[in-house]
């Protein structure tokens, strides 16, 4: 069997939650769809995050036109991806280890453990959620208030919001792994999640609807064709519909499992839902592997720079 992955294992392992999910272990029924998640595939995912994510902050701290503010979004964005595979990849082998009786560590340094790589990944996850709004804003700014965008997105102001992103992330794990067993704390963070959401939607929705009008403007200044104009909406809206969807399908679970412990911690279908944990934290790490594709890869000088990275030309 493979090992119970351990994030917000505090939630596995009181007094009031466990009875809940052992619970919902022995009621599965034909009616329940579980998937299994192989340790391995873990750890798969979770290197290929890692590698992936290290390049993007490798190469955005060698080139110094990418100090820019967005890109210093983008790397932290990568970073807090990084340390969720990290976390992951890290407690996989630990436990694995454990289990197969290769490490002996007592019982308490399990537990401390433990408790360290919650607040990591929490935090980073916390983070990780909040960058994405982030480079959303950005990106809002600089299409909307493009004369005065230098003088908005300044890169100290930047750098200020970035040091209180981490604050603020490493605060919000500490204070949910200390007060695990508070539903308003799970609530918290799903609405936190459904804000980030909501923001996200709106900014890229107001900025894809704006795209089209000037689209239309110019299409209608050269006297372009109508196909034209289809064709570039739904670029666009393919466009949103990978930003958006990416997030909500790789968030949307895990969020949801944070709910339904709230609302229907007993309930027999809850129960199948909570069976899939770790199916839910490998969307996440799934996250971790898309999130360079979308919003760091994309841009050629640093693609660029990531080739003089891989062949060595320092």
């Amino acid at each position: 069997m493979p090992v119970q992955r351990r994030l917000l294992g505090s939630l596995n392992s009181t007094p009031t939650a466990t009875p809940q999910l052992r619970l919902a272990t022995n009621q599965t029924g034909p009616q329940c769809l579980l998937v299994s998640i192989p340790d391995g595939l873990f750890l798969g995912l979770g290197l290929v995050s890692l590698v992936e994510n290290m390049l993007v902050v490798v190469a955005i701290a060698k080139n110094r036109n990418l100090h820019s503010p967005v890109y210093c979004f983008i790397c932290c964005l990568a970073l807090s991806d990084l340390l969720v595979s990290t976390s992951n990849v890290l407690e996989t082998a630990i436990f694995q280890l454990l289990e197969v009786g290769v490490l002996a560590t007592p019982a308490t340094v399990v537990q401390q453990l433990e408790n360290v790589m919650d607040v990591l990944t929490c935090g980073s996850m916390v983070s990780s959620l909040c960058f994405l709004g982030a480079i959303a804003v950005d990106r809002y700014i600089s299409i909307f208030y493009a004369l005065r965008y230098h003088s908005i997105v300044m890169l100290p102001r930047a750098r200020g919001a970035i040091m209180a992103i981490w604050a603020a992330s490493i605060l919000s794990s500490i204070l949910f792994i200390t007060y695990y067993n508070h539903a308003a704390v799970l609530l918290c963070l799903v609405t936190f999640f459904l804000a980030m959401l909501a923001l996200m939607a709106a900014l890229y929705i107001h900025m894809l609807a704006w795209a089209c009008q000037h689209a239309q403007g110019i299409a209608q200044l050269h006297k372009m064709q109508r196909p034209v104009h289809q064709g570039f909406r739904l670029k666009g809206a393919v466009t949103l519909t990978t930003l958006l969807g990416v997030f909500f399908l790789c968030w949307g679970p895990f969020f949801l499992h944070l709910t339904l412990i709230v609302l229907c911690p007993q309930h027999p279908a809850c129960s199948c839902v909570f069976k899939n944990f770790n199916l839910f934290l490998a969307l996440i790490i799934c996250n971790s592997i898309v999130d360079p594709l979308i919003y760091a890869f994309r841009s050629r000088e640093l693609r660029l720079t990531l080739k003089e990275v891989l062949l060595c030309s320092w």
